[in-house]
């Protein structure tokens, strides 16, 4: 009995103290700190949130993710090592007579004689932006496309082979140039499309300029590309089988067609006619 008397007498001045403590505050100040607290707790909350977030995309200001299959540019890389190289008659890189150097900078577009509306340089992003500019201030004076190219950008490489094929234009591939990688899908949009038996024309697998963590997703990409490629070649009306080829070879490398190929897969409409004056 006494326990408990000396347990009441001491709760009571804990309960008068903090009711004094309380007292201090008017209702307002109250509603305020309470409503301070709540907003303490949802933010803490939404942050713990926001980190997870964050921490699954890879930061908070993610690095863009590669294009995939948009390939560096590498001038004249080798012959493919394998029985379908060795069967064709000639490496066709001895035959290229454009200077490397050239090659390797962004592509530029040149109006010659005739209505030739020379390409050269590597496809850089963007390419097909200041292509469609270059089409559209020479107006119908433009009437063949001639490529000397190592490839570059797949997207821009199929949006260029779209314009070509929209202005009804032809294509064409000199002796001596080069017409590598993304290139021949541009090419392929030409109404007509000429090339010369010393043309080096090659192709080769596209791959992501950075190494995808994801073994599942590359391959998924991989797919995706493949199959735009070859509706990209059926539409032009050149047989997707072409693309086998490329299938087959390493990125660092190319198999370069024969004339002969060219005009069994429809990539070529025809040979190489009369020079340019």
């Amino acid at each position: 009995m006494s326990d408990h008397l000396v347990s009441s007498v001491d709760a009571k001045p804990r309960r008068n103290l903090l009711a004094r403590y309380v007292s201090r505050f008017d209702d307002g100040a109250l509603i305020r700190a309470a409503f301070v607290g709540v907003l303490i707790g949802s933010a803490a909350v939404l942050g713990m949130d926001l980190r997870e977030l964050v921490d699954r995309n890879g930061g908070l200001w993610p690095k863009a993710a590669p294009q995939p299959f948009e390939q560096s540019v590498t001038v004249l890389p080798p012959v493919v090592d394998g029985g379908e190289a060795r069967r064709q008659s000639a490496d066709p890189r001895q035959f290229v007579t454009a200077d490397r150097e050239a090659l390797r900078n962004a592509v530029r577009f040149t109006l010659e004689a005739g209505g030739i509306l020379s390409v050269e340089g590597a496809i850089d992003p963007g390419a097909s932006a200041r292509f469609a500019a270059e089409l559209e201030a020479r107006g119908e004076y433009v009437s063949t496309v001639s490529f000397n190219s190592p490839g570059g950008s797949l997207d821009d490489a199929m949006a260029m082979a779209r314009l070509v094929r929209e202005r009804a234009l032809a294509t064409r591939i000199e002796d001596g140039a080069l017409c590598a990688s993304s290139c021949p899908l541009i090419f392929a949009g030409g109404v007509t499309r000429e090339a010369g038996d010393r043309a080096a024309v090659g192709v080769h697998q596209f791959y992501a300029a950075e190494e995808l963590a994801n073994p599942a997703q590359a391959m998924a990409d991989a797919q995706m590309i493949t199959a735009r490629i070859s509706r990209h070649l059926a539409e032009m009306g050149v047989d997707p089988a072409l693309w086998l080829h490329a299938l087959d070879t390493p990125p660092r490398a190319l198999y370069y067609l024969t004339p002969e190929q060219m005009k069994d897969y429809r990539l070529a409409t025809g040979p190489l006619k009369l020079a340019r004056n």
